[in-house]
């Protein structure tokens, strides 16, 4: 027996499309993807995305503030060795912003602000007046494209519920909203209002503000095509909930551009808990996998994959496994692939050492895109760690600190070598939309899964039509 592990690859770093048809409109980097060549879906978004507004009385001119800063131009004041130059919302983006017409900005009646004051339960007081308010958009929803709302820092003590309580503020919009079909962006003002890098709020800002519109910022460049990405991820509701306690989400089903609008979400019965874990039955399973390629099949003509790929971060069950067989039964290949994330594994590049003489270690982390085989059926990837051709000073670390720890990739059926498995992850993990970053230290299929579940055990009537992923965001 030997301690010795095996060689390491280093996989290159996926390249995005900003174009349907013109395959050389590519970039690594997807902040200079946009400012070369625009954004993928150019000319199919409604010019101009009308924005509604909400804010306490008397504050509106907070937001419309805001929405004249998306339209000018900032330097960044930090990462400067990833973040451009923010050169207004038209410039990047191709189309013009304007807030809506008179009748979608309104504001909150000036008694909410004493009652939230004198009630021992604020963020009860906010959650229902701000519901209601919300309300009144429906009147005129075909007059704006994205809500903005404005929450002063002064409401803070409502913005979660206390220890016995399962609520934040952020999820509760999300929920109430997304089951209205109506896409917001919360402005918060110690967070978009008061953060000093108003290059890098504009760049978040604005992307969100193009996907809620219905944009496709970017797609992944080299995938097959025949293959889709399902995540799942499971949203546990509190004990005294009058509704059944688990909730599964499906995010979306990706496909080889790396799209996925739409997700499935239902509430689950035939649950089995394993400490603190829920692992579905078999009926289960083969549930929420026949609706995911449904899903698939919708997008594409009614064709199914060739291969699917589904990642979950816990292992998968006997009954699970046989599931996802059963509902993909007409796919040529099958791999389930558990994502752990907290891993005690880290890995240091080493310099300068040939034969009996040592190396020492690098000045950069290893490279993200390192991949270590543990094993037919494990494997460590890095998805964060040095990446070349970002930064003008060649090696990029997003945060700059500390020693990168890699997922680990289990297996649970599937076989063949790890490489097109890791690239898969790696790719996805550039498909998060809502942020300016590089990467995401998880795959979209997680990523995303786990803010749809955290959202969607909130929502009422769930339903068995598919939600789009822009009123989630």
């Amino acid at each position: 027996m030997t301690s010795q592990i095996a060689t390491h690859v280093c996989l290159p770093e996926p390249k995005l499309a900003f174009h349907p048809e013109r395959t050389s409109d590519c970039e690594v980097h997807p902040l200079r993807g946009l400012l070369k060549f625009g954004p993928y879906s150019a000319g199919l978004v409604p010019d101009p995305i009308r924005v509604a507004t909400l804010a306490p009385a008397g504050e509106s001119d907070h937001l419309y503030e805001f929405l004249r800063e998306l339209n000018s131009s900032y330097k960044p004041k930090e990462r400067a060795d990833y973040l451009p130059e923010w050169p207004g919302f038209q410039r990047v983006f191709g189309l013009h912003m304007r807030a809506a017409s008179d009748a979608c900005r309104l504001e909150l009646d000036k008694s909410v602000e004493a009652e939230f004051q004198a009630s021992a339960t604020p963020h009860v007081v906010l959650a229902d007046r701000l519901a209601r308010a919300i309300q009144r958009f429906d009147a005129n929803r075909g007059e704006f494209d994205v809500l903005f709302i404005y929450i002063p820092q002064r409401w803070s003590s409502g913005f979660a519920g206390g220890p016995i309580d399962d609520f934040d503020l952020h999820d509760h919009l999300k929920a109430t909203t997304a089951a209205r079909r109506l896409p917001i962006q919360i402005v918060r003002e110690d967070k978009a209002l008061a953060y000093p890098d108003r290059a890098s709020v504009m760049w978040r800002i604005g992307l969100a503000l193009y996907a809620k519109a219905g944009g496709t910022p970017w797609k992944l460049a080299e995938m097959d095509p025949e293959t889709a990405y399902i995540g799942i991820s499971y949203a546990m509701r509190p004990p005294e909930s009058d509704r059944p306690r688990f909730v599964t989400c499906c995010s979306q089903v990706f496909d080889a551009e790396g799209s996925g609008l739409e997700f499935v979400a239902y509430d689950a019965h035939d649950v089995d808990v394993q400490r603190d874990n829920p692992f579905l039955s078999r009926t289960e399973m083969f549930r929420v996998m026949t609706r995911s390629l449904d899903l698939y099949r919708r997008r594409h003509a009614g064709r199914s994959p060739r291969r699917v790929m589904v990642h979950k971060t816990t292992e998968f069950k006997r009954d699970e496994s046989d599931g996802c067989m059963e509902a993909l039964h007409l796919c040529e290949a099958v791999d389930l692939v558990q994502v752990v994330e907290d891993v005690g594994w880290r890995g240091v590049r080493i310099e300068g050492g040939s034969g009996s003489k040592k190396g020492k270690p690098a000045a950069y982390p290893v490279s993200r895109g390192s991949l270590v085989g543990l094993g037919p059926r494990e494997a460590l990837l890095w998805t964060h760690g040095d990446v070349q051709g970002i930064s003008g000073r060649g090696s990029y670390f997003k945060g700059a600190r500390s020693t990168p720890r890699p997922i680990r990739l289990v297996r649970h059926a599937g076989h063949g070598p790890w490489d097109e498995t890791a690239r898969a992850v790696l790719a996805l993990s550039k498909m998060n939309w809502n942020n300016d970053a590089l990467y995401d230290p998880l795959p979209v299929t997680m990523a995303y899964a786990k803010v749809l579940a955290r959202v969607v055990k909130r929502m009422r009537g769930l339903g068995g039509v598919p939600y789009q992923f822009r009123f989630f965001m």
